[in-house]
This record gives structure tokens, C-alpha cells and sequence, in this order.
């Protein structure tokens, strides 16, 4: 029987998490949206003004029996810097802060884990990941959904997202979704 669970992460752009996710056995959907701030119903435009205490975070729908939500993270802390406070390459502003939002008392006790005996043992410097209750989840407009597969030309996404990709293929070959 599918048992599914949501995880909700931020760790820079939500183009790139969403294009990773997309490509693991298990996960069934993938949105991009923001979350962790203090504004209702936050449009993009808010978000980027740097007023809202939002995050780019996607939302990742996913299969327990097919990935764990500790292997979700270990992906997380693999393809993106932790280290890097308010920061992912380029993209600077609390709105690309490394983040994981917590829906249960698992899920945090798993990402305390994985924060302390994961990824301090794979980055050097000290890790910034925010660990939050999850609270509410707001979906960016749709321009901003399944980026990388509708725009696979776009400049940002042959330069940033095109090498994540391949990094996802080399580190995690064995967790991605058949080709068919």
C-alpha cells in the first residue's frame, strides 16, 4: 500500500529542487511555492522585495515505501550549500536560505539527524540550514511550475540547473526514475 508524506525544503532557487525531485523513484509531484514567513498569500513579487520572511521552497509529494524522507534530505544536503547563509551561488537574499519546514515530530527529529551526522560531515563550515515548523504553503504562479522540463534551453537553466542535474545522475544514479 503507497503510504505518501510531504516534505518541504528551501535550498536556493525552487527551479532547481523542483527539477531534482522531479527525477527520484517515488516522488509523485513536485510544486514550487514559498513558505517560512509572516505573509499571507505572498505573490512573487513580495517575496522578492526581501519583506516577507518567505523562502523558495518546493513542496515534495513522495512514496515511503519508494525513498525515505532521511534519503529526501540526503539528496537535499548533497545538491545544494548549507553553508551558505541567505545564499545558493547567485542568488543572494533570505528568500534562497537553505530551510527544511518540519510537518511532524519524525520529520524533525530525522533532520535534526541529518543536519548534525549528515551534512556537517560532507561540508566543511558550519551548516545554516533553518529547521521550522511547517506552518502554510503557498504555490508560485504557474510560470514557475515544471520550470526546467518547459524551458530546458533557458540560458539559467543549461548554466545552473543542467549541472545539478548531472550531479544528481552521478551521486544518486541507483534513486532516479527509469528513463522510459
Amino acid at each position: 500500500m503507497d503510504k505518501e508524506d510531504i516534505a518541504t525544503l528551501g535550498g536556493g532557487c525552487f527551479w532547481c529542487l523542483e527539477a531534482i525531485y522531479q527525477r527520484v523513484d517515488g516522488v509523485n509531484k513536485v510544486i514550487s511555492g514559498y513558505s517560512g514567513g509572516h505573509v499571507e498569500n505572498p505573490t512573487t513579487e513580495m517575496v522578492y522585495m526581501g519583506n516577507t520572511g518567505h523562502a523558495e521552497v518546493v513542496e515534495i509529494h513522495f512514496d515511503t515505501n519508494k525513498v525515505t524522507y532521511k534519503e529526501i534530505l540526503e539528496i537535499f544536503f548533497v545538491m545544494h550549500d548549507p553553508t551558505t547563509l541567505n545564499r545558493q551561488g547567485n542568488d543572494i537574499g533570505t528568500e534562497y536560505r537553505s530551510i527544511i519546514l518540519y510537518r511532524s515530530e519524525y520529520q524533525k527529529k530525522v533532520a535534526t539527524d541529518m543536519i548534525k551526522n549528515f551534512a556537517t560531515n560532507i561540508w566543511e563550515g558550519p551548516v545554516t540550514t533553518q529547521l521550522v515548523k511547517y506552518e502554510k504553503f503557498w504555490p508560485a504562479g504557474k510560470e514557475h511550475q515544471n520550470f526546467f522540463n518547459r524551458n530546458p534551453n533557458v540560458g539559467y537553466c543549461q548554466v545552473i540547473i543542467n549541472p545539478k542535474i548531472q550531479k544528481l545522475r552521478a551521486k544518486f544514479s541507483k534513486k532516479l526514475k527509469p528513463v522510459t
